[in-house]
């Protein structure tokens, strides 16, 4: 992949100050900064990624946005800089052009993450660790699975939803529900869960069986099926929440299972893959094959012996013919 630097004049009246813009097409890729800032772009992953690095003042608050035209922006992702920024973005099955830019965010309560577009603004998805992360979305905080007390949360807002898959020690800690949680708070949990809960909590919990699903500020949350030979049937919750006209999958912990196959129409998946106690890399990957969800990000990915999952193999595994995105981010 060829790397071009783009005449100053291009794109200038579509970009805010303090902005980088980053195009690539047809195997091409160029780059386009402001003197206080800098960007480059790499080819990486055999031409289905590109490494994109901006180099902006340490502790900023930047935010990377796309677009097709230069006219329409729209959020990408959010992150903290610090100093050097490298981060790796699928280009597999985008036709055309794509432009890239990163502007400075002076929200402080701005939530980083990757961001989705939906008809009810962005919702940004912030990972935390393991199976945990958090999620922003028409001014409510959606927890996913969290675990570890306080600490990994300092400086988040407390949640208005939490999700709870089922009762094992990575996906469930009361005392962490009680350290996240507020006045109005909800749980959604399975049965198992609810039954272990103090009184206080059980009066926030929603409790939801296998093909059971309620609606909760302006969403909807399904629970689906997730079991193998580790989780047995019908103890524990996968999730398909839909806000804002998309539909989001968490998998819990299963295994290929044929609920999992049968989805559709799933804008984001969080898929586990750890042995032995969800999915090999292989059954993962022909999973993600089989619903063909439109973003992928592999987590849950931690195995008994303490290594990871190889998201390199999942990736080649996967493929690009389908254009599934596979996003790589920092659950550890």
């Amino acid at each position: 992949m060829k790397i071009k630097l783009l005449p100053s004049a291009v794109g200038r009246s579509a970009r805010p100050a303090c902005a980088i813009a980053l195009l690539f097409v047809a195997g091409r890729v160029a780059a386009q900064s402001p003197p206080n800032l800098s960007a480059s772009a790499s080819a990486a992953a055999g031409g289905s990624q590109v490494s994109l690095t901006v180099r902006a003042t340490a502790g900023t608050k930047i935010r990377l946005e796309s677009s097709a035209d230069l006219l329409a922006w729209s959020g990408h992702r959010t992150l903290v800089s610090t100093g050097t920024n490298t981060w790796l973005e699928s280009i597999a099955g985008i036709p055309g052009l794509r432009f890239f830019r990163a502007v400075e965010v002076t929200d402080a309560e701005a939530l980083t993450g990757d961001h989705l577009a939906t008809s009810a603004g962005d919702a940004v998805i912030h990972p935390i660790n393991h199976a945990s992360f958090v999620l922003s979305w028409n001014g409510r905080m959606i927890f996913n699975d969290p675990v570890g007390g306080a600490a990994p949360y300092q400086g988040l807002p407390k949640a208005d939803l939490i999700l709870v898959s089922h009762s094992h020690g990575d996906h469930f800690h009361a005392a962490t529900l009680d350290a996240v949680r507020k006045d109005g708070t909800w749980i959604i949990a399975p049965a198992a869960v609810y039954a272990s809960l103090s009184t206080a909590l059980k009066a926030l919990t929603i409790p939801l069986a296998n093909g059971e699903s309620t609606n909760v500020f302006g969403l909807t949350v399904e629970a689906v099926p997730a079991y193998n030979a580790n989780h047995p049937r019908g103890v524990g919750n996968g999730y398909v929440v839909t806000l804002g006209g998309r539909r989001l999958y968490m998998s819990g912990d299963t295994g290929d299972i044929p609920e999992t196959r049968a989805l559709r129409d799933i804008d984001v998946a969080f898929l586990c893959m750890n042995v032995p106690f969800t999915m090999t890399v292989a059954q993962a990957a022909s999973v993600t094959r089989a619903f063909v969800p439109r973003i992928l990000y592999p987590y849950h990915y931690r195995n008994q012996d303490g290594t990871r999952a190889n998201l390199n193999t999942l990736r080649s595994q996967v493929g690009t013919d389908l254009a599934i995105e596979i996003r790589e981010r920092a659950w550890y």
